[in-house]
């Protein structure tokens, strides 16, 4: 068989740990016997990173706004333990708030739903999309340690004048912090939020604590309101979608109730925080695709887990691991089908979603890996397999789809 060709390469950004195995793995078992792969490297792996100064995690973001179609690993975000660990110059920052901050995107995260799993909350029959601002609030902040003494909110205009306003008279030791965010930012966000939900034909949520953010958080929900209303109105009535705005806490509710279909727009912390919570709610963490739209048209997928970093001090032991791999699988999948939209590569775009039909039905059929085990259904016959048997047996099904 003639390997699909493609034309435009993707951005590569590699990774650590155990993902960065299963990375290799997917590429030569389900990737590279198919496709004439073409990517623009780039080792996000935390030893490289330190290396470079973090200069290479700048650099994967300005191929991906050059290219238009990353695919990303995921990586550490060292703390003080892995400073130590790796011996690191610095406490470098998150190779993921690095990417956003620069293509000022929006995270869409959907679980992958299989028959013979029934969500922790079984009323959940349809998919719960989050929608997560990929830009600022805490994860742009500067924080510091403080004695006694007054922490001020200081902000001088273009011409030199200041506006101030005590945070807070401290007696003692404590911390502070400052955050922003940009209009502009936001209006992306919304108009993303929007759009997805006019592309899936799915109804739209969006939460803040405006009651108690009464500026900042308000902010943002003028912003929806009025891209809504002068942009939008008209073409959700069209759709048959409803735009809905309500506090937080109520819509934590109205989603344990629902029966899903919906995308939740969460501000930046809400997204990262309900994103883990949606994902385990449904499974696994590992059954959960992620992707940073920017207002662009840039295009960067991922995981939406971390490094499986236990699994991966087994593996340097020479042990095996069972360790799932179909969210990074997705992260290909959905970059690929991407590309092949962009470029007109129909082959490209059809490879993707072979792999995907493949992975699903390797699952449905009861070869999984060892974190879906427990969570099948009642009945269910399962074979707990390890990842590289997994990914075998997910290449036998594409042969067959590719035939």
């Amino acid at each position: 068989m003639e390997k699909i060709k493609m034309t435009t390469p993707l951005v590569e950004m590699d990774g650590d740990e155990m993902t960065r195995v299963l990375w290799q793995w997917i590429k030569e078992i389900l990737i590279c016997p198919y496709v004439d792969l073409k990517t623009e490297y780039y080792d996000l792996g935390l030893k490289h990173r330190d290396e470079t100064d973090d200069k290479v995690t700048f650099d994967s973001a300005e191929a991906t706004k050059k290219y238009g179609v990353a695919v990303k690993c995921a990586t550490i975000t060292p703390n003080a333990q892995r400073v130590e660990e790796y011996n690191l110059k610095s406490m470098w920052k998150s190779p993921n708030g690095t990417i956003r901050a620069i293509l000022d995107g929006t995270v869409f995260r959907a679980p992958i739903l299989l028959d013979g799993i029934t969500p922790y909350i079984p009323t959940w029959k349809k998919p719960i999309v989050i929608a997560r601002h990929a830009y600022g609030d805490i994860y742009k902040a500067v924080d510091m340690k403080v004695g006694e003494g007054r922490v001020e909110l200081v902000y001088t205009d273009k011409a030199g004048n200041e506006t101030r306003m005590t945070v807070h008279d401290f007696k003692g030791d404590g911390v502070a912090l400052g955050m922003h965010n940009t209009d502009k930012s936001v209006y992306s966000f919304a108009r993303a939020c929007f759009n997805y939900a006019l592309d899936t034909k799915m109804p739209l949520w969006f939460s803040t604590k405006d009651t108690i953010s009464k500026v900042y958080d308000h902010r943002f929900k003028d912003i929806f309101a009025e891209v809504y209303e002068n942009e939008y109105k008209e073409k959700f009535a069209e759709a048959g979608i409803e735009y809905m705005y309500t506090l937080i806490d109520d819509v934590v509710a109205r989603i344990v109730r629902s029966e899903g279909g919906v995308i939740w727009a969460c501000k930046n912390y809400d997204g990262d925080v309900m994103s883990d919570m949606v994902a385990t709610a449904y499974g696994s963490l590992a059954m959960m695709t992620s992707v940073l739209v920017s207002p662009d048209g840039i295009y960067e997928y991922e995981a939406a887990h971390g490094t499986v970093t236990r699994h991966y001090y087994k593996y340097i032991k020479g042990e095996e691991t069972s360790t799932n791999p179909v969210a990074t699988i997705f992260a290909w999948t959905g970059a690929l089908k991407k590309r092949g939209e962009l470029d007109n590569l129909p082959k490209l775009v059809e490879f993707g979603e072979k792999l995907e039909k493949a992975c699903i039905q390797t699952l449905e059929e009861g070869i999984m890996t060892k974190d879906l085990v427990n969570l099948v259904d009642e009945g269910v016959k399962v074979k707990s397999v390890n990842s590289e048997t997994f990914l075998k047996e997910i290449r036998s099904r594409l042969e067959k789809l590719l035939a």
